[in-house]
């Protein structure tokens, strides 16, 4: 069986409660599991990781391709300041690394969330369409992996 691993970074555990008129009102949790129905359907695995830590994530990146044959990540603010981040994407190529957000970065007022350091080293980038992007994210990610 196919293995993603779906990672999320800073403050993506307030979900649900955290300016719910921007990033609704799903739990990670809620998030979580329907991509994993979804992965399932597909015959595919998830595993998740949520982490506060830059350096989680880096490190989560760098095992991934020993184990996994997709990820998913939703680097949260990371996205728009971490060069670290982006190199560690670059680093596991050619493992795909699918960027998902909730919310559409380039829609946002803050205009420092328009621009992405990771979305030139990743596969592709899903944003605007909530929650549903996870699961959107997971058929992809199914696609790339193929069989």
């Amino acid at each position: 069986m196919n293995k993603i691993l779906i990672l999320n970074g800073p403050n993506l555990n307030l979900l649900g409660k955290r300016e719910t008129g921007v990033y609704g009102t799903a739990t990670l949790a809620d998030i979580e599991d329907m991509a994993r129905k979804r992965a399932a359907s597909l015959g595919r695995e998830i595993e998740c990781l949520q982490t506060n830590s830059e350096g989680t994530l880096i490190d989560r990146l760098h095992e991934a391709p020993s184990r996994f044959q997709a990820i998913i990540l939703n680097a949260g603010a990371l996205t728009h300041t971490s060069a670290a981040l982006r190199d560690a994407i670059a680093a596991i190529a050619p493992l795909p690394v699918i960027e998902v957000h909730l919310s559409n970065i380039y829609a946002r007022a803050e205009t420092f969330r328009h621009h992405s350091f990771i979305t030139p080293v990743c596969a592709g980038q899903i944003c605007g369409f909530g929650p549903m992007g996870y699961t959107l994210a997971v058929e992809a990610a199914a696609a790339l992996i193929g069989k």
